[in-house]
């Protein structure tokens, strides 16, 4: 775990508002400058990781020094090209290894390795959102950050 970093997870469709990225802005914000927070795991295929990169991208604006990390689930060799594509939105990306060959739960196990990595979780879990037909990744996310004793922020508050 790395006492510095801090990792989004979250439902694929989310109610976003103003008062949300508000909210996000002001959390992200106090992790930089009460908790030296300076990297941001970030994944894909939700709603949620999009606004929060998206509001992590403005916020490094006044706090250059910090990185946006994309951790994939997908797509384990990449061209350079498509590192050049993904790096004009984050500042880095890698593939965990160990999740080669994980198939579906692919994105189950990446959220795991963001959560093994940092110490701060900020998650967008609302019941109303989560699927009826299967069970919620975001569920299976935050029951594991909980069992790692990870410090926790959910949305909507």
């Amino acid at each position: 775990m790395r006492e510095n970093t801090c990792c989004f997870f979250g439902h694929r469709n989310i109610i976003e508002t103003e008062e949300l990225k508000a909210q996000l802005t002001e959390t992200v914000e106090k992790l930089i400058t009460d908790e030296n927070v300076d990297t941001f795991l970030f994944g894909s295929g939700s709603g949620f990781n999009s606004l929060c990169l998206d509001l992590v991208t403005q916020i490094k604006e006044k706090y250059p020094h910090i990185k946006r990390i994309y951790v994939r689930a997908e797509f384990p060799y990449i061209t350079d090209q498509y590192l050049a594509y993904l790096l004009k939105s984050c500042d880095d990306t890698y593939y965990p290894e160990k999740i080669l060959g994980a198939g579906r739960a692919a994105y189950v196990e990446r959220n795991y390795e963001m959560i093994n990595k940092s110490k701060y979780c900020i998650v967008y879990y609302d019941e109303q959102c989560a699927p009826s037909t299967r069970r919620s990744g975001t569920k299976i996310a935050l029951d594991y950050a909980v069992k790692k004793g990870r410090e926790i922020i959910i949305f909507p508050s």
